[in-house]
């Protein structure tokens, strides 16, 4: 016998309850389900539509006879359980960050493709500051200052050797992948476009792109899953933009 559904589809938690077959017999014949709980932690609740805590649990079903349990199902699950709705999830439930972590992410993120645009361009003009320091408190760097951010920049160029680079060297391809491949998956088109041109808009504030800096906004779209031709499309968009 197929256990009942919940909302949405979705097995519902029985915990001592059997499922009936139906009839005035119904109550007295069906599916029990016991669950036992594995872990617990933090998730982005699909039916909530917020961070909740779960847990993540497996059942074990068993075949009710008068309330008393007779011959095993199988076992069940695993599943998520969010604390709040009690609703059961599949474990791909997991893989959607919450909202602080997508926040985090969001803005390692934009930090990450600051810095790449700015050491790509060597010892960044005033105005190139401005708008990164402008863009990094947008993202919520409320610390940032011109001061600050200039010494970083000269520091990681150094460290690097990217300013003898004319192009994006490996291991700041590395760092773009790294830092926009897990976000890209979880922002709508419009966001991952919106952070490419952040960097595109930066590039551009001391003048012309250098082909450094196409490259660099090339790899960050490659990072982001945004097709070549798209990035194309945005790099020019972003030259007829005031600025």
């Amino acid at each position: 016998m197929l256990p009942d559904r919940g909302r949405k589809g979705r097995e519902s938690r029985i915990f001592g309850r059997t499922a009936p077959f139906g009839g005035r017999s119904g109550r007295l014949i069906g599916v029990r389900t016991s669950w036992t709980t594995v872990c617990d932690g933090e998730f982005f609740c699909p039916g909530c539509g917020g961070d909740r805590n779960y847990q993540r649990r497996t059942g074990r079903r068993r075949f009710v006879f008068l309330g008393v349990p007779l011959l095993s199902r199988g076992e069940t699950g695993p599943v998520v359980e969010c604390a709040a709705c009690q609703d059961h999830f599949g474990l791909e439930a997991l893989d959607h960050p919450t909202t602080v972590r997508l926040s985090t992410m969001l803005r390692d993120a934009v930090h990450t493709v600051v810095l790449a645009v700015l050491t790509t361009g060597g010892s960044a003009a005033r105005a190139a500051l401005d708008a990164a320091v402008t863009t990094l408190r947008g993202a919520g760097f409320d610390d940032c200052t011109e001061e600050r951010l200039g010494a970083l920049v000269d520091a990681l160029a150094a460290d690097t050797g990217r300013l003898a680079e004319p192009d994006c060297v490996p291991g700041l391809a590395i760092e773009l992948h790294e830092a926009l491949g897990p976000l890209a998956p979880h922002l709508a088109p419009a966001g991952r476009e919106a952070l490419l041109l952040q960097g595109a808009r930066i590039a551009l504030a001391d003048g012309p792109y250098t082909p450094a800096e196409r490259d660099v906004l090339a790899t960050a779209g490659c990072a982001l899953t945004i097709d070549p031709d798209d990035v194309a499309r945005l790099l020019v968009a972003a030259t007829r933009t005031p600025r």
